[in-house]
């Protein structure tokens, strides 16, 4: 397997376009500018204070699935959202944060809902919305009325197109198509690869279409596709019956944990072990009900965040979610945090107040995005580009007696 530098390496070279997609290094300052704009701010014990004046109680909207099927993304990133809320109020600063989060069952139209709650609430700035079908919905929300948005984890690039107040936290769908496509080819050199994604997603259709293209530039052989829907994500038999055909010995699965859980299952009790290589979407499957969590034993998976990581931010912040919810954060709840502290760098940098019009800290904010870089708990020295997109790479991890570890 590829070593874990070289895979940063190799990622941030075609992340020139950026994690969340586009070139962001034509709208920063330089280097002296974005130091001074430089936050650190996951340990939770920043004591800068605001500056340029920036002060108040800033209201904060949050959109997630709190029920339903992706609950487990929504929750987690609404929690840390508000843990990253209490810390920035507990430092007793002239920033401060009220935070409001509404459930939008991964949908679009109840995440518009959930919007217009959320501005009859008077919401000055938005987390979220966190999937990616809701986010596409809620975007253009946002653009129209000009609330400055950061979604933690929808990953397309169709979240960001066309609207300059609308900011990522994750890497984006073509990003993570490329570097998986990158890690295999370095180090499963040889491999007959196969492919089972949701072809009505425009997550897991995005992550394929890179996927294939660099696969195709690296010279891998893919051997075998598959494809399903919402409606047909009960049984994989015949996927995974023709990829086993075709000789493939690396599964990739561009999908979310739960269609992947049923995957792991049906292939177990086929015994058809390929090496099963996700992506972000794949967090969660340790946890998944139902499931017998040691069939994810070798799965791969790229991620911008593990909670068996040894540094002392991360270990705080887990320790932090364990005491207050009874189990460990997975990257959706990094991701929220993450996000609260960026919208503090932001407000920081802008020197915005609270008592400013929703569209005046919209465009103060939305100018400033490309002048800061954060180190959050999912990525060291995080920018953005004017257009959206975060700068930062992802790690490939492998899940080994129950945890993530690096391979």
């Amino acid at each position: 397997m590829k070593k874990l530098t070289a895979l940063l390496l190799a990622l941030a070279m075609c992340f020139a376009l950026v994690a969340c997609g586009g070139d962001n290094d034509s709208d920063k300052k330089d280097n002296n500018d974005s130091q001074q704009n430089q936050q650190t701010p996951s340990d939770g014990n920043n004591e800068q204070q605001p500056s340029g004046g920036a002060s108040g109680t800033f209201k904060l909207g949050g959109i997630g699935p709190l029920t339903g099927d992706a609950s487990i993304y929504g929750i987690a990133a609404m929690n840390g959202a508000q843990i990253a809320v209490d810390e920035i109020n507990a430092l007793g600063g002239p920033v401060q944060f009220e935070f409001n989060a509404q459930d939008d069952q991964a949908d679009g139209e109840m995440g518009v809902n959930a919007y217009n709650k959320l501005l009859d609430w008077g919401m000055q700035l938005l987390v979220g919305p966190v999937t990616t079908g809701s986010a596409i919905s809620v975007s253009a929300e946002v653009f129209k009325d000009r609330v400055f948005a950061l979604t933690p984890s929808a990953s397309s690039t169709d979240v960001i197109d066309g609207k300059d107040n609308m900011f990522q936290v994750c890497f984006t769908d073509p990003n993570q198509g490329t570097g998986s496509a990158d890690y295999i080819a370095e180090n499963m050199p040889g491999a007959k690869i196969a492919i089972i994604y949701r072809n009505d997603d425009a997550y897991s259709q995005g992550i394929r279409d890179t996927f294939v293209a660099e696969a195709k530039a690296k010279g891998l052989e893919i051997v075998d596709e598959g494809t399903f829907t919402k409606d047909t994500q009960t049984d994989f038999s015949v996927q995974l019956t023709s990829a086993q055909n075709k000789g493939a010995d690396v599964m990739f699965l561009p999908t979310y944990y739960q269609p992947n859980a049923i995957i792991l299952a049906q292939a177990a009790a086929m015994n058809y072990a390929p090496t099963f290589f996700g992506v972000d979407g794949m967090d969660g499957i340790l946890t998944a009900e139902n499931f017998d969590a040691s069939l994810a034993e070798g799965v791969m998976l790229l991620t911008p965040f593990s909670a068996d990581a040894e540094d002392e931010r991360t270990q705080k912040f887990v320790s932090t979610y364990q005491t207050l919810h009874g189990e460990t954060p997975n990257q959706f709840a990094a991701d929220g945090y993450d996000v609260v502290y960026t919208l503090y760098a932001a407000i920081q940098a802008a020197g915005v107040t609270s008592d400013m019009s929703t569209e005046d800290i919209c465009e103060a904010i939305k100018d400033v995005m490309p002048t800061i870089t954060v180190d959050g708990l999912t990525g060291l020295g995080m920018t953005w580009s004017a257009t959206g997109e975060v700068s930062k790479a992802p790690m490939a991890v492998v899940i080994k007696d129950g945890v993530y570890v690096t391979p």
